[in-house]
């Protein structure tokens, strides 16, 4: 069959594969023998200029190939990126093993996304990997990210999944797939790791010039912008965080390679949300000592932000023309994680409560309705949404509590009148709880996507459920205690 004619709208260059040849390799998708579109993210796609129909025959099959590399568009360059990383705190090397960079769409907004294959096959850096990806993966991938966009968390996206017609071996042998997603861009700590490693002051600069270009241009002309820069990362991580435990995230795999410097989250691996509330909740299958756990992501994106801050040094160093000084600026830069972090904490779920004003008392409100749901067993998500709610108290335990939170809320200078409709707006009624998740990838394995596009449609809407959702509502089952997550590698 012949192609349709290229889609109108891709505006693509490739600055990233503009930096010296270090910083990556050339890397050719592989040739899949069928390749089939399964999901395409048309508000996505619109928002990147790339709007244009799915549902035809002949389109889908050219989307299908665009998304496993077979066609690319005009002005790609597809690359691996090479990057270092510490994970579970010991480094390595490592580089985009089954991911290829084609390059960055400029929107008609005039804002720069990557577009990374991954999952289309084997690169310099795959080692002993196989470059492929299974279709479970790809779709946990495309729902939460859409989820996280969703709920106002900085995220990557997923533009598109498609299968490629292989069976790769991954418990067994499962449908191969290939995930098409967008970023802000995939500088990640460990890019700077990795260049710092180089030992070359000058390609450290490169890079640090061309992540300053993408993410915070207006510090480019600035004599301290390495300074600066880390200053800017600091306070995006700082606030991500903050919003993933509004949530109940946990992302499951906080190496330094995935942290972006955008302030994107990265990677939805081993990730999940909280049902019932611990905060030693653990997910991942290989976080055995729980070192990424819901209450230690503050603290390990501190640790990371210091591996970056090692990696920008010499700059420092070189524009302060003593390293005590750069040190110094260094430490000051990262102390102001925890600062910011708990301002963004508190002003997320002052929100979750209803209110608007400040109180000092604020912070103790709320970490005492936690460990109330932590002693109670209660559902994290559903405990918020219904704060919104006019019902009884639902446990004589909380009676204390919910009766300073409406003494709180009734000094608001609405008297709390409008309280209900700030925290509709702020707590979600549907997440991706993780066992609709696995019900909908079971479907989708086995060949059934109504229950994948059922879940992904009421994810894009978490705010404003429809009667149609309310199982999607529902914490698990008791049987689906002890739920782990893996990294579909």
């Amino acid at each position: 069959m012949t192609a349709p004619a290229d889609p109108s709208g891709w505006n693509l260059r490739a600055t990233y594969a503009a930096l010296p040849d270090p910083f990556w390799e050339r890397a050719e998708p592989a040739r899949f023998p069928a390749p089939e579109l399964v999901a395409w993210n048309a508000p996505l796609a619109e928002s990147l200029g790339l709007a244009f129909p799915a549902g035809e025959p002949e389109r889908r099959a050219h989307l299908a190939r665009f998304a496993t590399g077979a066609w690319l568009p005009p002005g790609a360059v597809p690359i691996a990126q090479a990057y270092a990383g510490h994970q579970y705190g010991h480094g390595t090397m490592l580089g985009d093993g089954r991911a290829i960079l084609i390059g960055e769409q400029v929107s008609p907004a005039g804002e720069s996304f990557d577009l990374h294959l991954k999952g289309a096959g084997q690169t310099p850096f795959s080692r002993r990997g196989d470059g492929r990806a299974a279709l479970g993966p790809m779709l946990r991938e495309f729902l939460v990210s859409e989820a996280m966009h969703a709920l106002g968390i900085p995220s990557t996206r997923s533009l598109a999944v498609a299968t490629t017609g292989e069976m790769i071996p991954r418990d067994g042998l499962k449908r191969g797939a290939v995930l098409v997603r967008t970023a802000a861009s995939h500088i990640r700590v460990g890019t700077f790791e990795y260049a710092a490693a180089l030992g070359d002051r000058t390609l450290l600069e490169r890079l640090t010039d061309h992540a300053i270009a993408r993410h915070d241009p207006d510090l480019t002309a600035e004599a301290d912008r390495a300074a600066l820069f880390l200053g800017r990362v600091v306070l995006r991580q700082a606030r991500t965080i903050a919003r993933w435990q509004s949530v109940g995230f946990v992302h499951g795999v906080m190496n330094t390679d995935n942290m972006a410097v955008s302030g994107e989250t990265i990677d939805y691996g081993p990730c999940a949300f909280i049902d019932a509330f611990d905060p030693e909740s653990v997910f991942s299958s290989i976080d055995r000592h729980g070192r990424y756990r819901y209450s230690q992501q503050p603290a390990i994106a501190q640790w990371n932000l210091a591996r970056l801050a090692e990696s920008l040094l010499p700059l420092m160093i070189a524009h302060e023309g003593d390293e005590a000084l750069a040190v110094d600026r260094a430490n000051e830069l990262l102390g102001a994680f925890p600062a910011e972090h708990g301002r963004a904490w508190i002003q997320c779920f002052r929100a979750k409560l209803g209110l608007v004003a400040e109180e000092r008392d604020d912070a103790a409100l709320v970490r005492d309705l936690l460990a109330w749901m932590h002693a109670a067993k209660a559902d994290f998500t559903s405990t918020f949404r219904a704060l919104a709610e006019p019902s009884p108290v639902p446990d004589a335990s909380r009676a204390e509590w919910d009766a300073r939170w409406r003494a709180r809320l009734a000094r608001e200078s609405d008297a709390g009148c409008s309280a209900p409709a700030r925290m509709r707006a702020a707590n979600p009624a549907v997440i991706a709880r993780n066992h609709r998740v696995e019900a909908a990838l079971a479907a989708a394995e086995a060949g059934d996507l109504a229950p994948f596009e059922a879940l992904l449609a009421a994810l894009r809407r978490p705010f404003a459920p429809t009667a149609a959702d309310a199982a999607l509502r529902e914490p698990p089952p008791p049987e689906f205690c002890g739920y782990r997550t893996f990294c579909g590698t």
